[in-house]
C-alpha cells in the first residue's frame, strides 16, 4: 500500500512537471507577471500533492482550473492593494534577443519563453477588467475551458460566466486590435523610431506614430515614469523629442513579448528599461516603457 502511494505521487510529479509550461502560461495571462505565474503553479503542486483528485483521465484540466482558481484569489488581492498606485501598470515583460543576435534561438528554453509570451496591449487591457471578467476570458477563450467549469470558480451561473466572457471580450476586441504580425516589418519601424529619437527629429516622430497613439511609463507607481498615460501623436512626440535623446543612444534590439521592442541598461543614472512597440498599419500604436525594477530585473538578466 505504502509503495502504491509512493508510485501514485511519483505520477503525480511526473505528470504535473509535464503540464507546467502550460500552467504557466495560464498564469502569466492571468497575472501579467511571470514571476507571481510561478507562484501560482507551486501553489497547485501544493495543493496536488495535499489532496489527490483521483483519477488519470484529465489531470491537465484539474490543474487548469486550480491554477485559475489561484490567480483569482491573487488578482483580487492584488486590485485591492493596486487602489493607490501612481502613473499606469504595466506587466512584467518577457524579453529575448532577436533571432539574428543568439546562436541558440532555436533551443526549447527559447521556445518555452516565447510560447510563455503575450502581446502586452492585450495584458494592459486585461488589467482593467474586474478579476471575475478576467478569468472567465482567459480561461475559456483562450484555454478552452467550459463555462460550467468557470462558473464554479467565479460563483455565478453558467450563463451569468458567459456574460463575464463576453463583456471582457468586447473591451479586448475595441481596445487591443491585432498588431501587425510580420516581425521584420515591426523591426524596421522601431528602428526607424529609435533613430529619431536620438536625434530630437520631431518630423520623423511624427510620421511613424499613428494619430492615436498611447505612451504609457511604469515605474512601479513612484518615480518621474509613475505619470499617466499620453494619448495622440502631437503630445507623444514632444515628449519623446525632449528625453528621448537621453535613453535611445543606449538602446538595443530586442523582442518583447513576441514583438520587437528595445532593452536600455547603461543610461546614466536610470535603471534598466525595457520598451515594448505596439504596430498597427506601418505605424506605432503604442508604446510601453517599463522602468520598474520588481518587473525588468529578471527580464533584463535573461536578456544579458
Amino acid at each position: 500500500m505504502t509503495a502504491s502511494r509512493t508510485e501514485r505521487r511519483d505520477w503525480l510529479a511526473e505528470e504535473f512537471e509535464r503540464h507546467r509550461a502550460h500552467l504557466r502560461a495560464v498564469g502569466y495571462r492571468m497575472l501579467g507577471s511571470m514571476t507571481e505565474a510561478e507562484d501560482a503553479v507551486q501553489e497547485a503542486w501544493v495543493r496536488l500533492d495535499r489532496r489527490d483528485p483521483g483519477g488519470t483521465d484529465d489531470l491537465r484540466g484539474w490543474l487548469t482550473v486550480t491554477v485559475g482558481r489561484i490567480c483569482l484569489d491573487m488578482l483580487r488581492a492584488r486590485r485591492a492593494r493596486r487602489e493607490t498606485y501612481a502613473g499606469t501598470w504595466l506587466p512584467e515583460p518577457i524579453v529575448t534577443r532577436p533571432a539574428a543576435d543568439t546562436r541558440d534561438h532555436d533551443s526549447p528554453e527559447q521556445d518555452a519563453v516565447l510560447a510563455d509570451s503575450v502581446g502586452l496591449a492585450l495584458l494592459v487591457v486585461l488589467e482593467t477588467l474586474a478579476p471575475a471578467e478576467r478569468l472567465a476570458f482567459v480561461m475559456h477563450d483562450v484555454f478552452g475551458i467550459s463555462f460550467d467549469e468557470i462558473a464554479g470558480i467565479v460563483e455565478r451561473t453558467p450563463a451569468a460566466t458567459r456574460q463575464l466572457a463576453s463583456r471582457a471580450r468586447r473591451r479586448v476586441r475595441a481596445q487591443a486590435p491585432s498588431p501587425d504580425v510580420d516581425l521584420a516589418v515591426q523591426r524596421r519601424v522601431v528602428d526607424a523610431f529609435l533613430e529619431a529619437s536620438r536625434n530630437g527629429d520631431f518630423e520623423a516622430l511624427l510620421r511613424m506614430l499613428d494619430p492615436d497613439v498611447v505612451f504609457r511609463t511604469d515605474g512601479g507607481g513612484r518615480g518621474p515614469l509613475a505619470r499617466p498615460a499620453l494619448i495622440g501623436r502631437d503630445a507623444v512626440a514632444r515628449q519623446l523629442q525632449r528625453f528621448g535623446p537621453r535613453f535611445a543612444g543606449y538602446a538595443r534590439p530586442a523582442i518583447v513579448n513576441g514583438a520587437a521592442g528595445a532593452v536600455v541598461t547603461d543610461a546614466p543614472g536610470q535603471p534598466p528599461i525595457v520598451v515594448g512597440f505596439t504596430i498597427r498599419g506601418g505605424r506605432i500604436a503604442a508604446i510601453d516603457l517599463n522602468g520598474d525594477p520588481a518587473k525588468t530585473a529578471e527580464a533584463v538578466r535573461n536578456f544579458e
